[in-house]
């Protein structure tokens, strides 16, 4: 085959992979907002719709004093710093932000990255070689799975929040030097909240150590919203945490990892998304520290996220759908077949309500869905206009009698 054939094979290839998902019914479109984010967004064929699938937990990522608080940081410090941090890449705001969320999640040091993924792809390779191990929850963020892949250490794998085969790997780990239990502080598709209490305690019985990414926690789980630890009581027994600033903490973009002194330390020596990634954006920085602020004087956002979050679940249920039992604001509506989801996503659309289908390989296979986030933003009115969309939709499908 010549060269020029075999780069034609090659796109032919993948321009044939992509028509088999949309006859599949499995083709991912984007939706394009052409407003802020929010609570109702605006898309670019000009419909408006009620936003039920944003991780904008406390609807704070178009909110008007984020945008002021990002434009006042640009003010003072610039666009970007075309820098990592060891060269010449760091502001008092970094260093500002870094000290605001340790004290926010109860941890000695903070190290801030350009996203979530970077944290959890530059976690593991400094701190853990072959000598050790990684015992890991089977449905574990994609960002966890990548970084652990980075690092020599073995790898163990426990059933999803099954507290008996968590404690079979650590017996099976039992001749490393070092094992650290990882685990999502809230399971992003199912919204299930790992059961950190239980597994505080396997740790400290066979000299583990605790990690725990918590990107859908921080800003609102726990009393005063200082995450999954806080919600468990359990700060004070978690050793490292992964998270980021662009969920419920403003909704930009950013990572973080907060531990003790000498493993942030470390990170800032080893960590090669940290020394090889440009500087977060001070506008980012900035802006997030204005959040820990507001979130460190009041629980208003939270209680009210949690509100809708219980009136949702309940009324969802009394509708007839089927829905993954819990208390967090992520709400999977269970269709189970990937091209129904897809309808149901579509049909949504056109009724005035954003929400997106999930399907295998991002869940498991039989398990399709609609991921319903509710936020602190939405109005009891938009709530109730949501479920009569999903009543409707459910009707015309045939999911509903």
């Amino acid at each position: 085959m010549s060269t020029s054939n075999s780069k034609q094979a090659f796109f032919t290839g993948l321009a044939g992979n992509l028509d088999t998902l949309r006859q599949q019914g499995l083709y991912k479109p984007e939706r394009v907002i052409a407003s802020r984010q929010g609570a109702e967004v605006t898309c670019d064929d000009g419909r408006k719709l009620i936003n039920m699938c944003a991780n904008n937990y406390l609807g704070l990522s178009g909110d008007e004093s984020m945008v002021q608080a990002s434009i006042k940081a640009t003010e003072q410090f610039g666009y970007g710093l075309s820098s990592v941090r060891f060269i010449c890449g760091t502001q008092t705001v970094h260093k500002q932000l870094e000290t605001a969320i340790s004290e926010f999640l109860g941890m000695e040091d903070t190290i801030l990255y350009a996203a979530a993924f970077d944290a959890n792809g530059g976690v593991f390779e400094p701190l853990f070689d072959e000598q050790d191990a990684i015992i890991s929850d089977a449905l574990n963020h994609a960002s966890i799975i990548d970084g652990i892949r980075l690092c020599k250490a073995a790898r163990y794998r426990y059933a999803h929040n099954d507290m008996a085969d968590l404690e079979v790997q650590l017996q099976a780990a039992a001749g490393k030097r070092h094992k650290v239990i990882v685990t999502d502080g809230v399971f992003s598709m199912d919204g299930t909240i790992a059961q950190l209490d239980k597994i505080c305690d396997l740790a400290d019985k066979y000299g583990a150590l605790v990690m725990i990414d918590e990107c859908h926690a921080s800003g609102f789980m726990g009393a005063t919203g200082r995450g999954t630890h806080e919600h468990h009581n359990v700060m004070g027994r978690i050793d490292i945490i992964t998270g980021t600033l662009g969920k419920a903490l403003g909704g930009a973009m950013g990572g973080f990892t907060a531990a003790r002194k000498e493993v942030i330390d470390t990170l800032r020596q080893k960590s090669r998304p940290y020394l090889f990634s440009n500087t977060l954006a001070p506008s980012i920085a900035g802006a997030s520290l204005s959040v820990l602020q507001r979130l460190s004087s009041s629980t208003e956002l939270r209680d009210r996220l949690h509100a809708n979050t219980a009136l949702f679940r309940r009324e969802i249920e009394a509708l007839g759908f089927t829905i993954k039992p819990g208390t967090h604001p992520v709400v999977p509506v269970m269709l189970f077949d990937a091209p129904v989801a897809q309808k149901f996503a579509a049909r949504l659309y056109e009724l005035g309500v954003l929400v997106t289908g999930f399907f295998y390989p991002v869940v498991p296979m039989g398990q399709a869905r609609v991921r319903v986030q509710l936020s602190a933003a939405h109005s009891t009115e938009q709530l109730n206009t949501a479920l009569a969309a999903f009543a409707q939709a459910g009707r015309e499908l045939g999911l509903l009698k």
